[in-house]
């Protein structure tokens, strides 16, 4: 899918309404939305969790996600945070591209490159009993992308998958791999 970015924000597309559906029954505590965008995932998260924090690099988009929600911190995925979160969420910028043009959608090598170090960045958010929840394409090599994710100590499955007429969209979750002892 192409990613449309207008008024220096990502606006929700397929791809972020179909990761809503799948975020709607999700519960916690605290919640991050990493390059949150307009903040569309942040509001829907906002309504089962107590706490949601959205990250973006752009300053513009964090104005627009300020309108709906109160905690937005511009830095880089989740390498400004300290916190521990129940749930990370994070629509990557998954189009493999030879440049980023667009921060919002260009992934670099093989639509992996970017998301790899974001959700690097987003692994130390993770509490223990933690979730991570992002969404990739067939457009992207999803393979790689959640083989990078198992080597950074999560488990991971396809939560579900999206059709469209040129690519499909890959929800992805992963949880902390649990040893005997914890």
């Amino acid at each position: 899918m192409q990613k449309e970015s207008a008024n220096n924000y990502y606006k929700p597309a397929e791809d972020t309404l179909f990761f809503a559906e799948h975020l709607q029954n999700e519960k916690g505590k605290t919640a991050l939305d990493i390059g949150t965008g307009s903040g569309f995932l942040a509001q829907v998260l906002s309504k089962n969790f107590e706490l949601v924090v959205a990250t973006d690099t752009d300053l513009k988009a964090l104005k627009k996600a300020h309108e709906s929600i109160e905690n937005c911190i511009c830095c880089n995925a989740a390498d400004a945070l300290t916190a521990i979160f129940d749930l990370v969420v994070c629509n990557l910028p998954y189009l493999p591209s030879d440049e980023v043009a667009d921060p919002a959608v260009d992934g670099l090598r093989d639509g992996v490159e970017i998301p790899i170090k974001i959700l690097s960045s987003a692994n130390k958010a993770i509490g223990n009993k933690g979730k991570l929840i992002f969404i990739t394409s067939s457009l992207a090599n999803y393979n790689e992308l959640i083989k990078q994710t198992q080597l950074l100590g999560l488990s991971t499955k396809i939560i579900a998958s999206k059709k469209l007429f040129f690519e499909e969209l890959i929800l992805v979750g992963g949880t902390r791999k649990m040893h005997k002892d914890d």
